[in-house]
C-alpha cells in the first residue's frame, strides 16, 4: 500500500510538470477578456468533470470578486437537475448542455468543456453549437485529447491515461486559473482598461 501511495503522488508530480503552461495562460486571457467584456462563461461536464465544472464556476463567481471590478457572468449547465433530468427525458442524455447553452449563450461568450476522453458526447455537441453562434470554446482533456481537443480554440490537455489523476490536474488547474484571476486583480486592479480586446 505505502509503494501506491508514493507511486500515484510521484506520477502525480511528474504529470504536472508536463503541462503546458502557453495554454493555460491562454485561458486566463480569455477569461480575463470575458469578464472586462461583459461576457457569459457557460462550463460542462459529466461525472468528476461535472463537479469540477461547478467548483469552477463556484470560484468564478465568488473567489474573484472585488470591489469596483467587473464580476464574472458565470453559470455551469451541470447545477441545474430538473431541466438536466426533463431536458436527457425528453431529448436525449447527448443533448441536456447543448440544449440549456443555446437559450443562454451570445456571440463573444465563453463556453468551456471539460472531459477527461475528449469525447463525450455531450459536451461535443454543446461546443459545436457554441461555435456557430458565435462563442469562444475552450476545452480541458486528458487521454490523447479525443475529438474535443481540436474542436476548441484553446485546449488544455493533460497528458495522461488515467481518469482519476486527469480529473485531479482538471481541478488543480481550475484552482490555478481562478487563483491568478485574483491576483491579477489585486495587484493591477486600479490600472486594468474597462474592456479587453477579444483574443486572437
Amino acid at each position: 500500500m505505502h509503494d501506491q501511495v508514493l507511486s500515484y503522488l510521484e506520477d502525480l508530480k511528474g504529470l504536472l510538470g508536463r503541462l503546458p503552461v502557453s495554454s493555460i495562460e491562454d485561458v486566463i486571457s480569455t477569461l480575463l477578456y470575458a469578464r472586462f467584456n461583459r461576457k457569459q462563461v457557460i462550463i460542462m461536464g459529466n461525472g468528476g468533470s461535472a463537479a469540477t465544472a461547478s467548483h469552477f464556476a463556484c470560484d468564478l463567481g465568488k473567489g474573484t470578486l472585488r470591489p469596483g471590478l467587473p464580476r464574472f457572468r458565470v453559470i455551469a449547465l451541470t447545477d441545474n437537475m430538473s431541466l438536466f433530468s426533463a431536458l436527457a427525458n425528453d431529448f436525449g442524455y447527448d443533448q441536456v448542455f447543448c440544449e440549456q447553452l443555446k437559450s443562454l449563450i451570445q456571440p463573444g461568450d465563453v463556453a468551456i468543456g471539460i472531459s477527461g476522453s475528449g469525447n463525450s458526447a455531450n459536451v461535443l455537441n454543446a461546443i459545436l453549437a457554441a461555435r456557430e453562434l458565435g462563442a469562444i470554446t475552450i476545452g480541458f482533456v486528458g487521454f490523447d485529447g479525443g475529438r474535443l481537443k481540436s474542436m476548441v480554440d484553446r485546449c488544455v490537455h493533460v497528458p495522461c491515461d488515467c481518469m482519476e489523476q486527469v480529473e485531479d490536474v482538471h481541478l488543480i488547474l481550475e484552482h490555478l486559473i481562478s487563483t491568478c484571476l485574483r491576483q491579477a486583480m489585486d495587484q493591477t486592479g486600479a490600472r486594468l482598461p474597462d474592456t479587453f480586446p477579444s483574443p486572437a
